[in-house]
């Protein structure tokens, strides 16, 4: 095993394990950006001189703050599925094993930054103060949506797979003709995230994306999340290239970083931003990680991947190695540990209950939010639909009579 084997930890797993998919663009091809190793030590080569320059202020409480996120993260991934099996959610969405991917760029956003997710960004949701029931009232179909977009400066979930890039970079064109990139004003300087997975990279919609981004010089990041699966189509059944080139084909910078290392998300994503907020355009970045979890809870992946193939990345599991990082560097505290499993079981419960409380909305709130502004034709369909609402209700004693 090379050097960069030991760094990366993945290319051993086709010679151990055979069943492995044949991942394009795996590391043989294409070497990740890693800052800390799954064993919890840093990578101090000169190429990661810069990248490790972006994380030096991260100091031991910092560090634990990424790990309770990821946590955090990870418990209402757990409850949000036991929910769902328990018939109190309709569908759900897990982002297991994807932590460092979503904690680590998330935390390197300003708050004036925009964010459009997909639909599996709890870890982001968490760091932009979302609160976690309304991340849930989607799911629960009682909301089309949960949370005041305006408030925390991220988009709805998004369903359809790959459309809200094109929102993400018309956003960035208008935060760009507004004059709020390249000021030299870090307080109002802004750029636009929007993530995805691998398999969105194979719609319309995100390559459009790409072409306008390019073209306008858009602050936008492209984060994709390549957990690589598709549902069930791995990686090798849609690119013959890493995914990271996909970007450097439209002419805009691309990265690739381990998707399960924290630190090195965090860098990365950070560089991206300071690029888009000062003028310089659009990043691609492709976070290599793992869907540890099922596509959704109506999904079956014993189907399509081997349990050795599981079991490998569980032990790259992400949280895992900020814990050996914590511990190697002596800033482990069985104190916080304690308080972060007590914390965690606190929102479990909270879920629980609140998530059970929510109740079906009133049907006429489909009109509310439609335009941004008093729509007459809105306003003479909500009021035929209250008479229409009204036309069910038991009759009074006197016209039964």
């Amino acid at each position: 095993m090379t050097e960069n084997d030991a760094r990366t930890g993945v290319r051993d797993a086709a010679s151990t394990h055979p069943d492995l998919p044949d991942v394009a663009g795996g590391p043989d091809d294409a070497p990740l950006l890693q800052l800390v190793t799954p064993a919890g030590a840093r990578v101090t080569t000169p190429e990661t001189d810069g990248y490790r320059e972006r994380v030096a202020h991260l100091d031991a409480a910092a560090l634990r703050g990424l790990y309770r996120d990821m946590v955090l993260t990870r418990r209402f991934d757990d409850e949000a599925t036991s929910l769902q099996r328990q018939g109190e959610l309709g569908l759900f969405a897990q982002a297991k094993g994807q932590e460092a991917a979503q904690i680590g760029s998330g935390r390197a956003l300003a708050p004036q930054d925009y964010v459009f997710p997909s639909y599996r960004e709890h870890g982001v949701s968490h760091v932009r103060g979302i609160d976690p029931t309304a991340r849930l009232r989607l799911f629960r179909g009682v909301d089309h949506g949960g949370w005041d977009p305006t408030a925390h400066n991220v988009h709805l979930y998004t369903l359809v797979i790959g459309s809200h890039a094109l929102h993400a970079t018309g956003y960035a064109m208008g935060v760009q003709r507004d004059g709020l990139v390249g000021s030299g004003d870090p307080e109002r300087d802004a750029a636009v995230v929007t993530y995805f997975g691998d398999g969105a990279t194979s719609q319309g919609d995100v390559n459009e994306a790409l072409v306008f981004a390019a073209v306008n010089n858009a602050p936008v990041v492209f984060f994709c999340q390549n957990n690589q699966w598709a549902i069930s189509e791995p990686t090798s059944r849609q690119t013959r290239v890493p995914l990271y080139r996909r970007g450097g084909g439209f002419g805009i910078p691309s990265v690739r970083v381990d998707g399960n290392d924290v630190l090195a998300c965090y860098a990365v994503t950070a560089e991206a931003l300071e690029r888009a907020r000062s003028g310089g355009g659009p990043t691609f970045v492709e976070a290599f990680t793992y869907r540890m979890g099922a596509h959704t809870t109506s999904d079956d992946p014993t189907k399509y991947r081997s349990r050795a193939q599981e079991d490998y990345w569980r032990r790259r599991d992400p949280i895992d190695r900020l814990e050996n990082l914590l511990r190697a560097e002596g800033a482990w505290d069985d104190a916080f540990a304690a308080d972060l499993a007590a914390e965690a079981d606190a929102l479990g419960e909270r879920l629980r209950e609140e998530v059970r409380a929510l109740a079906a909305p009133d049907p006429a709130s489909m009109f509310d939010h439609v335009y941004a502004t008093p729509n007459a034709v809105v306003e003479r369909e909500k009021a035929w639909f209250a008479e229409y609402q009204q036309s069910f209700e038991e009759p009074t004693a006197e016209v039964a009579r």
